[in-house]
């Protein structure tokens, strides 16, 4: 049941001393920032391979959708971020609505995406590296370990920092962006979009050279346009005025990204050909050599700023997983020690056990592909409980005070949570392997909840609070 009190304890004030952020240390432009650079390395990367599983027309379609999906489920988090402003972000406003075990459930899967995602990045990173030719490195573990201990480290620094620092790497890789857009405008042919041969799929055409399941399967693709977009309100605690600086920060983010994802879709495909680009590891500055040469300086411009790109995901997911880790753990639904902070009131515990388990896989697995498609199946699930979420609080709890509220209401987070539903099952049918290891993963973290920690909750955690001002309020209607 939604309203289910657990079983737990009220903590001492030394408890939430040694476990409270740094309040005060984003405004909505950092805010912003920290959502472009959350995703920004999927423009330079990663998209172009669902050219291949359904051409051009077929990735226009999952974009769309996706992008449908993304907007209306951020303008449903800027409602939920100004109304319960707390670092839980989605597994606190699933708490409120969906009860404990909806809450572990959606902070779970916002977990799996954001501790693996930059394992995943770190593989491209070192790939990145090693195309380069720098250090003369032929092995990238190395690359993973001084990338996981050089930003948790900064991020150990302070919050502060850490964020402007993103802020400033994420604003080199957008430069990236602007340079290949100038440099490939001149060159568009629209041929180019539609040079993949059809197959005998059913609607082939060369508009969808794999036909309508083609589509389905580039849904996993166009997400990578938008993921960790939603964990902008992750940073609501160290945020100066979350009721405005929320809403606003995530949305001027999301309309960025759309901006810069559909620049990348057309021009990059419309310059060096669909074909071409749908097995390029590096695809912008590839495109850019196809139309001015193998010597184009703007290339080499590109091909380093795109390792910026892939540093400020990195960077800023690292952010993010610390958060969801830190929320769940303050609460009791994961173990107590993973929450605790330093003197620079930053979450040391919950940056190093989760990048350690990130370093391991990634130099296990050498593959960002299964890691990255891993992560894209705990977002996708999240993304149907936080659409949920918003849908059940706006009924359940109508004269809740709301610092934004969603245009459209119930209507447009109801559109994203449909679509998301449709990109859960297009996960399975990309990679069925990655879909069923974070399936039984979830199931493994679920148990756990159920067996233990609900009966070891904090009452007095911001989360846990909230439920119990809810609830006494229900009592006295």
């Amino acid at each position: 049941m939604p309203h289910e009190q657990t079983t737990g304890y009220v903590a001492d004030s030394s408890y939430m001393e040694h476990r409270t952020l740094k309040a005060g240390a984003a405004g909505w432009v950092l805010l912003a920032g920290l959502g472009v650079s959350y995703v920004i390395s999927g423009d330079f990367a990663g998209w172009n391979i669902g050219l291949g599983q359904g051409g051009w027309g077929g990735l226009l379609i999952a974009f769309v959708l996706m992008g449908v999906m993304y907007t209306c489920m951020v303008f449903g988090l800027a409602e939920m971020s100004s109304t319960l402003p707390t670092a839980g972000a989605g597994y606190g406003f699933a708490r409120r609505a969906l009860g404990p075990l909806g809450g572990f459930a959606t902070g779970t899967a916002v977990l799996i995406e954001y501790a693996v995602a930059p394992a995943a990045i770190a593989t491209f990173i070192g790939g990145y590296i090693e195309a380069l030719g720098l250090f003369g490195l032929t092995n990238s573990w190395p690359v993973y370990l001084v990338t996981y201990l050089v930003f948790m480290g900064i991020h150990m620094r302070g919050v502060g920092e850490a964020l402007k620092l993103m802020f400033g790497i994420t604003a080199v890789a957008v430069l990236a962006l602007v340079v290949t857009v100038v440099a490939l405008i001149p060159h568009f042919d629209a041929a180019n979009l539609f040079d993949i041969v059809p197959n005998d799929a059913a609607g082939s055409s060369a508009f969808l050279p794999m036909g309508y399941t083609g589509v389905l399967a580039a849904l996993v693709y166009g997400i990578w346009f938008f993921l960790a977009v939603e964990g902008v309100p992750l940073a609501a605690e160290e945020t100066t005025d979350p009721t405005r600086d929320m809403p606003r920060g995530i949305i001027v983010a999301m309309l960025i990204l759309l901006v810069s994802g559909a620049a990348m879709l057309v021009l990059v495909p419309g310059g060096g050909g669909a074909e071409a680009m749908s097995t390029s590891d590096n695809p912008l500055p590839e495109a850019i050599r196809a139309v001015d040469g193998p010597d184009s300086i703007m290339a080499g411009v590109v091909n380093y700023a795109g390792l910026a790109g892939l540093v400020a995901s990195f960077f800023s997911i690292m952010y993010a997983y610390s958060r969801q880790l830190f929320a769940l753990s303050r609460a009791g639904y994961l173990p107590r020690f993973l929450s605790l902070t330093g003197k620079r009131r930053t979450p040391w515990v919950a940056l190093l056990v989760p990048g350690t388990i990130g370093f391991i896989l990634a130099a296990a697995t050498k593959n960002g592909g299964l890691l990255i498609n891993i992560a894209v199946f705990g977002a996708t699930v999240s993304y149907v409980l936080l659409n949920l979420s918003h849908i059940v609080l706006r009924f359940r709890e109508p004269n809740l005070p709301r610092g934004y509220r969603t245009p459209g209401g119930v209507v447009t987070t109801g559109v994203a949570m449909v679509l998301a539903l449709v990109a859960v099952v297009a996960t399975f049918l990309v990679d069925v392997t990655a879909a069923s290891i974070t399936a039984g993963v979830f199931v493994v973290f679920v148990a756990y909840f159920w067996f233990y920690s609900r009966h070891h909750l904090v009452a007095n955690a911001p989360e846990e609070e909230f439920a119990l001002v809810q609830s006494a309020e229900t009592s006295l209607q």
